[in-house]
């Protein structure tokens, strides 16, 4: 009678050790199912939010997209072994979009923020950069400093709803701030003269400089706010999240990823590519 008892016993203190490790198992299978990376395999291409930027994503002669990010996409595509399929996509909606499954990922030079991350997840960065300014010689004859731009009567441009345009916001508050759809835009401001300086992503100032040289000017020479940038996407997708950190991971390693940033923003040996 004891040693039923204590077989009965057992057998139940097994059961309820058990239960929730199969319950547990059955979670974390559910999850893999239902992971993004599921939908992609099964589908053979990764849909790709982007917006374009100079150089991480741009239009060449052809209509072709090139760029850092085009190149990183495309790999990524490649070792998976899916097509890379890019969904151009305005930027103040690029992250509604990426909730809505217009696609699986952005890879955008979206810069890692507190807010941002309140609504998406992202990766480990990938690449970093930093934001700065590009002036109008005449209109801002002068200026050395955010102080000098801190004005009322200065008026600066950026791209609207991207990370430049807060940093503006934030460091020169008595400003005026113009936002624009495109880069072009905000940048043809400041060369007609109707904008004291454009703030945007490095190394854009830079290079606009050094095309323009008669009319702009850098009046800082060194970004005043440094950038991370990650991979966003959907949350509750721990298995997505792990395959794409541990693929930027393994290009870090491996040199690929310094290798393709420096070739878009230390060189401008891609400029014959695109229409100046």
């Amino acid at each position: 009678m004891k040693n039923r008892l204590l077989t009965l016993l057992t057998t139940i203190a097994l059961a309820l050790l058990l239960s929730p490790l199969v319950n547990a198992q059955k979670f974390n299978q559910e999850l893999a199912t239902g992971s993004v990376l599921e939908v992609i395999k099964k589908r053979g291409a990764v849909k790709i939010g982007m917006s374009t930027f100079i150089p991480w994503a741009m239009r060449d002669k052809n209509g072709q997209l090139i760029g850092y990010e085009i190149d990183v996409a495309t790999r990524l595509a490649e070792d998976m072994g899916v097509k890379a399929e890019f969904v151009p996509t305005a930027w103040d909606g690029i992250i509604p979009a990426l909730l809505t499954g217009k696609f699986d990922i952005i890879i955008g030079g979206m810069s890692i923020t507190p807010e941002r991350n309140l609504t998406v997840n992202f990766t480990a960065p990938y690449a970093n950069s930093g934001t700065q300014m590009v002036a109008n010689k005449e209109v801002a004859a002068g200026f050395n400093s955010l102080d000098d731009f801190n004005k009322p009567e200065v008026v600066l441009t950026a791209r609207r709803g991207a990370t430049p345009a807060t940093a503006a916001k934030r460091l020169m508050p008595k400003a005026t701030l113009r936002q624009f759809d495109e880069d072009a835009l905000a940048l043809q401001e400041v060369l007609n003269g109707k904008a004291h300086a454009f703030v945007t992503s490095t190394p854009t100032p830079a290079f606009e400089a050094l095309k323009h040289p008669d009319k702009l000017f850098l009046p800082i020479a060194e970004p005043f706010v440094q950038g991370a940038e990650g991979f966003a996407l959907r949350k509750g997708d721990p298995d997505a999240l792990n395959f794409f950190n541990n693929w930027i991971l393994l290009r870090q390693q491996d040199g690929w990823l310094k290798e393709r940033h420096d070739y878009w923003f230390k060189t401008r040996d891609w400029a014959g590519q695109v229409v100046e």
